[in-house]
This record gives structure tokens, sequence and C-alpha cells, in this order.
């Protein structure tokens, strides 16, 4: 489904030190039926910067948050994250990457990716050879 090791992520927790500051893109993930949901927290991003792709099995999204200050203003706490930020998601090869949906609403962007076709439980005949009706056997394919 969704592949939890990220070699990026291991590296910047390796070089950035973890009280620094949440994590920009804060993601909840999980299994909904046939698909795979994917939630990422964006508030204050224009719906204009978020940009999704996805290149063999890994899901990108970035996105920028600016806060266009007046010159005469004095600054007195600055401790929400501003600029470009990227989040890879690594997905497990029996998902759709064809037929990902994505919405942003209240601050808020929703993926779907459905699980493949090739993907799902199936049924398979098991023969006895000797000409009595054949047993059903459940798979499940990984």
């Amino acid at each position: 489904m969704l592949l939890r090791f990220d070699p990026f992520d291991e590296l910047d927790r390796l070089i950035r030190p973890q009280a620094a500051r949440p994590a920009p893109m804060p993601m909840d993930a999980y299994r909904h039926g046939d698909e795979l949901a994917v939630h990422l927290d964006l508030p204050g991003v224009d719906p204009e910067s978020i940009d999704v792709t996805v290149e063999k099995n890994v899901l990108t999204v970035t996105a920028d948050r600016r806060w266009l200050r007046d010159p005469d203003d004095q600054v007195l706490a600055s401790e929400r994250p501003q600029g470009r930020f990227t989040r890879r998601i690594f997905l497990g090869d029996g998902l759709d990457t064809d037929r990902i949906e994505a919405r942003y609403e209240h601050g808020v962007l929703g993926l779907r990716v459905p699980v493949a076709e090739t993907a799902k439980p199936r049924r398979i005949a098991v023969d006895t050879g000797d000409g009595q009706p054949a047993i059903e056997a459940t798979t499940h394919a990984a």
C-alpha cells in the first residue's frame, strides 16, 4: 500500500534537530475500502501553488505558503513555517497511480489512490482432478 521508509526523511532527521519545528505538511494515511486515502494539512496555502505529481511509485506534493509583510510591520512572533514545502510519499505496487484524485478543502489536501484491479482479492477455482466440482479458494494479491 504505502511504504513507510523515506530515505530523505531519515536524512532530514539526522541533519535537523527534532525540536526545531513540526513537519510543515503533517499527514494521515489509511486504507478506505478499495483505495488509499491521504490527508495533508496545508493551512494558509494558495490552492494555485499546490502541485501533485507521480513518477513511478513516488507521489510528490509541493506547495507554497507566503506571508507578505508590510515593510513597516514590526514582527513580534514568526512561528509559522513559510516558503516552499515538499512531501514525497512512496506508494506500493498494488495502487493505480493513473487514477489518483486530489481535492483541497478547508486547508487540507485530500488524495485518493485506488487499489489496482490486479491487486484486489479474487477467487481461484481449484480442480480436484476426479471429476468432482471444483473447490473455490480465496487468494489475496500482495
